[in-house]
């Protein structure tokens, strides 16, 4: 009997070693979040805030609420704006800059406080003198979200590393009305849920109000997990209008170039990735507000990491690919602030006058942003060409009105009594 109960515990024994060593193997070769390396997200957004108390010349800092059926979610807006001293300033620039959407992905939410600091001045930047910085930033308005999903974040935080999606499950870049709720045949609902409807989500609700009230020019979603920069669209292979995508295709060659090593893959989202993305923020961006440039950036992703260490597969875990990638893509934001007025300015030209901005059957929002210095917040007052143009002719109209009756009236009255004392056979001909 004794030997009996030693050959079933042996047995017992070599069938669960498989797995106890196995489960043992897979804990080791999992990455954890190295918190000397990065920021915890309160830690992060309170570095940020710190920032703007700093410089509350050239930085604002506010928390967007939302709440949805008892689900609420908070993001910080930052807005670096550099004024000049004179009274009306130089038409500006609007550019919305998001990060942190997807939980796992850590390292664009450090990019994106690398880059605050850049712009404030405390961080010299790589190529560019801090004075370049500030003559450039006097043409911008920079509006930058560092982590869109606070509730997201919490839960990799937590030690799930792989999570992407929001605090109750959605993954908010598939929670925009574009094309919404389709599913293709590798739909993976633990990646990629949608949610019950679109903007069902407190995140994206935020997301789209902030960039409704700012119609910015330019529009970039950050994200990593490979190495890449996608123009329009997502929901299919299609790129935009040829005259519409080669301009943006050009910046994204001279961004591969300068600080991807030739390596990105370029292209739309829908045709360059592998798979086709519905209800995405950029495709919303560019084809319903009409953001003249909207993209999307991944930033980094380590092929070579098993699919279930995550935080490898979407983070640097050593310092010095930390710093590199921090660095290089801070510096490509910079680049792209440089390029932005020369690349938007050759837009008009494809622009029909006749359809008030309508280039082949949509409208893309170019207005431009003047700015009027006073003692307090600088005050935006948004004024297309076309408004513009109506006030010039409102106004001409009621000047001419008004001297005719000053001028020209008391002359018309004494035309009139002169008509009235000749002979009635002369007035006929008058």
């Amino acid at each position: 009997m004794p030997n009996s109960t030693l050959n079933y515990a042996v047995i017992l024994a070599l069938l669960l070693l498989p797995v106890i060593t196995g489960n043992h193997i897979k804990g080791r070769n999992i990455t954890q979040i190295d918190t000397d390396l990065y920021h915890q997200r309160d830690a992060l957004l309170q570095e940020i805030e710190a920032l703007a108390f700093r410089h509350p010349q050239s930085m604002l800092v506010e928390s967007w609420k939302s709440e949805v059926d008892g689900y609420s979610s908070e993001i910080l807006v930052a807005t670096v704006e550099h004024r000049s001293n004179i009274k009306v300033e130089k038409k500006k620039y609007r550019l919305l800059l998001s990060f942190g959407q997807h939980g796992r992905e850590l390292i664009t939410s450090e990019v994106a406080l690398r880059l605050l600091r850049i712009l404030v001045g405390e961080k010299e930047p790589a190529v560019f003198n801090n004075v370049k910085i500030r003559m450039l930033l006097q043409k911008l308005i920079i509006k930058i979200i560092p982590l869109e999903n606070y509730n997201g974040r919490k839960i990799v935080e937590n030690g799930h590393l792989c999570e992407r999606k929001n605090g109750r499950g959605v993954d908010i870049n598939r929670n925009w009305s574009l094309d919404w709720g389709k599913k293709e045949q590798d739909f993976d609902p633990a990646e990629e849920f949608p949610g019950n409807a679109p903007f069902s989500e407190p995140e994206t609700r935020i997301m789209r109000d902030v960039a409704s009230s700012f119609k910015p020019h330019l529009w970039i979603n950050v994200h990593s997990g490979m190495q890449a920069m996608f123009m329009p669209y997502d929901h299919k292979s299609d790129l935009p209008d040829p005259r519409v995508a080669e301009p943006m295709k050009l910046l994204l060659q001279e961004l591969n170039y300068l600080h991807c090593n030739n390596s990105c893959v370029i292209g739309s989202g829908g045709g360059s990735v592998g798979y086709l993305a519905h209800g995405t923020a950029t495709d919303y961006m560019y084809e319903v507000l009409g953001v003249p440039l909207a993209f999307t950036f991944e930033i980094y992703g380590d092929m070579e990491a098993p699919n279930e260490d995550c935080f490898r597969m979407f983070n640097p875990v050593t310092v010095n690919t930390y710093e590199s990638i921090v660095t290089n893509w801070s510096m490509a934001f910079i680049t792209i602030f440089v390029k932005l007025e020369s690349l938007l300015s050759s837009w008009p030209l494809f622009l029909s006058k006749q359809n008030d901005g309508a280039l082949l059957g949509r409208k893309f929002n170019l207005s431009k942003g003047f700015t009027f210095g006073h003692s307090g917040r600088a005050r935006e007052w948004t004024n297309d060409v076309h408004t513009l143009f109506e006030f010039i002719v409102l106004f001409s109209t009621s000047y001419l009105a008004f001297v005719w009756y000053i001028y020209l009236k008391p002359w018309d009255r004494g035309l009139q009594r002169l008509r009235a004392m000749l002979p009635s056979n002369t007035r006929q001909f008058s």
